[in-house]
């Protein structure tokens, strides 16, 4: 298994839906978490992107120059930008940080906030786009030559990068969509297709379409990764405990407000969150928002995106890891509040008893640094002395 924890870039606190108990967020704090992150032995972490948080590759660019091991996984935006920019982001990272950087492709679910950042594209379109995006940000960073691409969405002529990165053919893309054209992305594309934490059988038959619309229409096997939150405590008692404790100073006019603005949203994904909170008819009580053993939907009662969370003992939060591990999970992204105490409380209690695939990211990379000034905005000093056309000069 690979588990990550997450920067809380929009905000942090000791509950939910208030300001009481709240930290400020600010560089001091965030270098506190990710440090914790760096030295608890997390694979990585997950930093959110959208309106509501700073922005992820910012605060990821900070945090990579005060860490060593842990990776960041930041956000890409098709339709928001280029796919060839986005490329030479990557690119940068991935030097810079020795190999750290993973690629999140969000398409985006909140048509309020698209319109706001000009993005004008309905849903099914937005995923025809990101399609194009991957095809031509995955040969810019992959053929390390011209590319060229003529799409319904997209084109690009003669897009190229000078530097390219570390991680061959390119920086791990992670993705995750519940559509059917979010489906077919993530079958021809990525790396590690992400679900946000449903129940188990509902993963299972989510699985099951991916991996097999990958082989069958691309030829092609994919990793498989969950977005929860945890409580994890020495016993069941304190972990129901604070889980109710999280959502104690929740008003139903926060509730309201929040459902409200979540269901404006075109994500499949976010809607199938959704109906798991609202089979408890929006109850507050453990026995209702409780919507498979051990997994409770309490904090998407006002959080958009992930809303489930593992809560319960450390035998049993393994035991409902191993059931996701089973049905071919094996990356496990995890927040808790605050997320500094609970990202030393999850290191303690639970990685001793998982089996840990967290190997050095930088051990197999081809490292080859530049040499020399590019020439002309154009030439690598490097490349255009060995090229034919330097030699007939």
């Amino acid at each position: 298994m690979r588990i990550f924890w997450f920067i809380p870039t929009h905000g942090d606190g000791r509950y939910l839906g208030t300001d009481y108990g709240g930290r400020v967020l600010d560089l001091g704090y965030l270098r506190q978490v990710a440090g914790a992150i760096d030295n608890l032995g997390f694979y990585g972490a997950l930093l959110p992107t959208g309106r509501s948080c700073e922005d992820a590759w910012v605060t990821a660019s900070f945090l990579a120059a005060n860490t060593r091991r842990m990776r960041f996984l930041v956000a890409v935006r098709p339709g928001l930008v280029s796919p060839t920019l986005a490329a030479r982001m990557t690119a940068t990272f991935d030097r810079l940080s020795e190999g750290r950087v993973l690629i999140n492709v969000v398409t985006g679910g909140d048509p309020v906030e698209l319109v706001g950042d000009g993005l004008f594209i309905e849903h099914d379109r937005r995923y025809s786009i990101t399609d194009e995006f991957l095809t031509i940000w995955r040969s810019v960073l992959a053929t390390g030559g011209e590319v060229n691409f003529e799409g319904e969405q997209l084109r690009v002529r003669g897009a190229k990068i000078l530097f390219p990165g570390l991680q061959r053919p390119y920086p791990p893309l992670y993705f995750g969509g519940s559509s059917d054209g979010a489906i077919d992305v993530a079958a021809k594309h990525v790396d590690v297709y992400l679900t946000w934490g449903e129940p188990p059988d509902q993963v299972k038959e989510k699985i099951a379409k991916v991996r097999e619309l990958a082989a069958a229409k691309y030829g092609r096997t994919l990793r498989f990764g969950i977005r929860l939150h945890i409580i994890v405590r020495e016993t069941e008692e304190e972990a129901w405990r604070d889980a109710d404790r999280l959502i104690s100073r929740l008003s139903d006019a926060t509730v309201a407000a929040a459902q409200r603005t979540m269901a404006r949203q075109d994500s499949v994904g976010q809607k199938r969150m959704l109906a798991l909170q609202r089979m408890g008819g929006l109850s507050r009580s453990r026995k209702d928002l409780e919507v498979s053993p051990n997994l409770w939907a309490g904090v998407g009662l006002v959080r958009g995106g992930a809303g489930t969370a593992l809560v319960g003992s450390v035998e049993n939060v393994v035991k409902r890891m191993n059931e996701y591990a089973e049905l071919g999970i094996d990356n496990f992204i995890f927040s808790g509040y605050p997320h500094l105490e609970e990202a030393h409380r999850t290191a303690e209690l639970l990685l001793p008893n998982l089996a840990l695939d967290h190997s050095d990211a930088g051990s197999d990379l081809n490292v080859n640094s530049q040499a020399g000034e590019v020439i002309a905005n154009e030439y690598s000093p490097i490349t255009l002395n060995q090229s034919r056309f330097f030699q007939d000069l």
